[in-house]
């Protein structure tokens, strides 16, 4: 029987707009295949050892929760990187997201991330907030849906490639309709919902690798009985605010 370990890294900081349902998703559609899942809350202080975890999730937060998460980040910067380089899968929401890549330059200072992902954020004047449908060379079928909700633009830089084209929304920064990012298995979004629950195939996608990473071979789980997250998933296709 496959076993997974997830961390959730700094729930009680980074824990806005549903982000733990992520966590609760990729748990539920483990348990419904008889796969165990053990999860471990990292929160200040606590130390994170890069060998025990198959999955690390780190949600969104505000820009003064993102500060001290940040420094929680970097103090075990190297041991991040090592999970990163074991092909660990990594996935960051919103704040979460920011704080994978190099840097957030907010209004009022720079907040220093952990350089998973080879982005950088700065603060824009506008929100951009609404209903994103966007499509991923990833994962089948290729549509990713979600709620954005933020001010942050994030470019992305040579040695990562975005998730997902924006067919509605802004995604990344509003202008090279890009949303999210991929390096090896770290993954970032800005999109809420949370995206887990409206976007099962991309769930799966994430828990097949995690598996693979962990049994070192070619992973392909069952089907489940998707009738109402398909049809939830496919309300929100082309669906503006």
């Amino acid at each position: 029987m496959y076993k997974l370990s997830l961390a959730h890294l700094y729930p009680k900081l980074l824990n806005l707009h549903g982000s733990t349902g992520n966590v609760t998703t990729i748990l539920k559609r483990c348990e419904w295949r008889n796969i165990t899942v053990d999860i471990t809350d990292i929160n200040e202080g606590e130390k994170f050892n890069p060998q025990l975890f198959d999955i690390c999730f780190i949600g969104s937060g505000q820009d003064l929760q993102q500060e001290i998460a940040a420094k929680e980040l970097n103090q075990q910067k190297h041991a991040f990187w090592d999970a990163a380089e074991s092909n660990t899968v990594f996935l960051g929401i919103c704040g979460g997201y920011q704080l994978l890549g190099e840097y957030y330059q907010s209004h009022s200072k720079d907040i220093e991330g952990i350089g998973l992902l080879n982005t950088y954020t700065i603060a824009g004047e506008k929100r951009f907030t609404g209903n994103v449908t966007a499509k991923s060379e990833f994962i089948n079928p290729q549509e990713i849906v979600g709620f954005e909700n933020h001010s942050g633009l994030t470019y992305i830089k040579e040695g990562t490639t975005h998730l997902a084209t924006t067919i509605i929304g802004k995604g990344n920064n509003g202008e090279d309709k890009t949303e999210g990012a991929r390096k090896r298995n770290v993954f970032g979004t800005y999109l809420h919902g949370p995206i887990l629950p409206k976007n099962p195939h991309f769930t799966d996608y994430l828990i097949e690798l995690a598996l693979e990473k962990k049994y070192d071979k070619k992973v392909k789980l069952e089907p489940l009985n998707d009738d109402i997250e398909i049809n939830t998933h496919k309300n929100l296709v082309g669906k503006k605010y």
